[in-house]
């Protein structure tokens, strides 16, 4: 008898126990929100911080050296998981911070009055917010794009809209609350065509898709570190080199200078003029360490995992009269849903009490919430440490809410 051995690419994935964290019998769904961290991960930040740590660029000893260089080497394991080169990776706190860094050094220095910004009905707060203050500083106009039926961001739609005054358009990638996945590359083209920058904001995508920032076409992609498996307070931005080039220091303080008098300061090239202060140097090799283990899975295994998920919760949802199950049908990874009479928030919490975690609220998405008709949704999203007991384990909670609710 010939015994075949299954493609390792295609089983299903089972790395719950890489995850300290996740005790058997919970059911984490909020990914979206935040991912869980894996042990290497949990153990490049120990080593960061116990027998490892040191400053960075400053120091002449050798530990410092040493430092520098895995720091330096973290920008680049992050440069080459995006396509692009360390010379246009910016590190940050976080992909709010890498918006309002483009907001503040880009758009505002770049946009004049009657100038236009388009976004879409889905953004979140984060990829709103600092537009509007922007402006309203400058004079500038906002337009946004509407939905399709299928709750896509309308790209028919955005080309008839734009215009030459449209000088920057912001998009999500994949939207947080209904999971719906953008075509960035003719996003891309449609905003170029009318001489428009284009950023995206890629927080829920990099974790559940491959990302080639060439291939896409866009000008400037964000995204956070915690929703990849890694730490918090440690982001990326990248941007084409030579709009790096044209942008203004964002924070002023050490690092980012080139030489400091009195009289005049003179700044350190991209990238470095926009890292002011020490940095987040072990959450850097956090991030590094959490591309490592996500790349050693395959994105591409991963999203095929989290989608077999989505559409045993999506199926299983729409089986149930009350429950309105939101987004398009192969929404990447996120499942958001309304169930009639009853809150999110009550949802959430009788799902706790059966050990399942999801996300109830308005999930930084005011905007879309008013379009979609409801004041919240209830969401659970999935990563890698996921399987089909989740799905029948988050099922079994609706059910009981259900029950309770009548």
């Amino acid at each position: 008898m010939t015994v075949v051995t299954a493609d390792p690419a295609t089983r299903p994935l089972d790395v719950v126990a890489d995850f300290p964290a996740i005790p058997a019998g919970w059911a984490y769904l909020d990914t979206a929100a935040t991912a869980q961290k894996p042990r290497a991960v949990i153990d490049a930040i120990t080593r960061g911080y116990d027998t490892d740590y040191a400053t960075v660029h400053r120091g002449v000893y050798q530990r410092s050296a040493d430092m520098t260089l895995a720091y330096e080497a973290a920008r680049d394991t992050v440069a080459r998981f995006v396509n692009a080169t360390a010379d246009e990776i910016v590190f940050v706190r976080g992909a709010t911070e890498a918006i309002n860094l483009v907001a503040q050094s880009f758009a505002g220095t770049t946009l004049n009055a009657g100038d236009r910004i388009l976004l879409s009905t889905l953004e979140h707060h984060s990829n709103i917010v600092p537009w509007q203050m922007v402006a309203e500083r400058v004079g500038a106009a906002i337009d946004v794009v509407p939905l399709t039926a299928d709750q896509r961001i309308d790209l028919d739609a955005m080309a008839r809209m734009l215009r030459p005054e449209h000088k920057l358009v912001a998009l999500a990638h994949v939207s947080n609350v209904l999971g719906s996945t953008l075509d960035v590359r003719r996003a891309s083209e449609l905003a170029h065509a009318v001489g428009a920058t284009i950023l995206i904001d890629g927080c829920q995508a990099v974790a559940r898709l491959p990302v080639d920032v060439r291939a896409l076409g866009c000008d400037f992609y964000v995204f956070s570190g915690h929703k990849l498996y890694g730490p918090t307070g440690i982001g990326v931005l990248w941007g084409r080199r030579e709009l790096l080039d044209a942008m203004p220091p964002y924070q002023g303080g050490g690092s980012m200078i080139d030489r400091v008098s009195f009289e005049r300061t003179t700044y350190a090239p991209a990238p470095t003029r926009f890292e002011a202060g020490t940095p987040h140097i072990v959450g850097a090799l956090g991030l590094a360490a959490a591309i490592d283990y996500v790349q050693a899975i395959g994105l591409e295994r991963i999203h095929a995992h989290e989608t077999a998920l989505v559409a045993q919760a999506r199926e299983a949802l729409a089986r149930i009269n009350s429950v309105r199950v939101l987004g398009p049908a192969d929404s990447a990874g996120i499942v958001s849903f309304a169930m009639e009479g009853v809150h999110p928030h009550d949802i959430g919490t009788i799902l706790d009490e059966s050990k399942v975690a999801i996300r109830a609220g308005h999930h930084c998405a005011q905007p879309l919430m008013a379009a979609l008709g409801v004041e919240a949704t209830a969401r659970a999203s999935f990563g890698v440490y996921n399987g089909p007991d989740d799905v029948a384990a988050l099922m079994a909670g609706i059910e009981r809410v259900a029950r309770i609710f009548g």
